[in-house]
């Protein structure tokens, strides 16, 4: 009666792994491909070639948007002065906090696989705006370490991480469960938890 108890036990936790293990791989499987692949391409970044390309706007902001600038102190650019900026000088800014200074208004633009910025002159309305973009080798590799991009990235970094994570304890328990079939199972577990120990501890420094 027990043995039949312990194999309904089993089962039925076997089919709630499977149901979690596969679950949790089908979500994980598109964002593991992009991590695997952009950690190549960062431990090879010095070998990859990447030419980035750079371009730069000038223009002069009217008298009216002037004074709208030097009556603000802190915070994003005003909506007007972001308007003109994108209809006439076709520069998009968007409403992160720029820093004030009694003579210029600096506005940096950092984001993934590149990188802008937007200087005003408030003395003149002269203004410089300069956008980098390294390609997108370098879009990818920042989004894998999570440079610039922005919260809803952060979080579902986060999320990708819970189910990773999830994947590789059902993993871990279905290997478990059949362990006893398969007399190999904990060797080469084992084998994979001691060779990156010892690779640290023999070539790391």
């Amino acid at each position: 009666m027990a043995e039949r108890v312990n194999k309904k036990t089993k089962a039925r936790w076997l089919k709630q792994l499977h149901q979690w293990h596969w679950i949790s791989s089908a979500l994980c499987l598109i964002s593991m491909v992009l991590f695997s692949v952009t950690g190549i391409t960062l431990n090879h970044a010095a070998d990859i070639d990447a030419q980035p390309v750079i371009s730069e706007r000038q223009a002069v902001l009217p008298p009216p948007l002037l004074a709208t600038l030097a009556q603000t102190e802190r915070g994003p650019l005003p909506e007007t002065v972001r308007r003109w900026l994108a209809r006439e000088a076709e520069i998009q800014v968007d409403r992160r906090d720029a820093q004030w200074s009694a003579d210029e208004v600096y506005l940096a633009q950092p984001r993934p696989g590149g990188d802008a910025w937007l200087a005003i002159d408030l003395g003149n309305g002269e203004l410089i705006h300069e956008d980098t973009d390294r390609g997108w080798v370098a879009f990818f590799n920042d989004l894998h370490k999570g440079r610039h991009g922005g919260a809803v990235w952060f979080w579902f970094i986060d999320l990708f991480a819970v189910a990773t994570l999830l994947f590789a304890l059902t993993g871990l328990a279905l290997m478990a469960l059949h362990a006893k079939r398969r007399p190999a199972t904990w060797p080469v577990t084992a084998l994979g938890l001691i060779v990156p120990w010892l690779l640290i501890a023999l070539f790391v420094h």
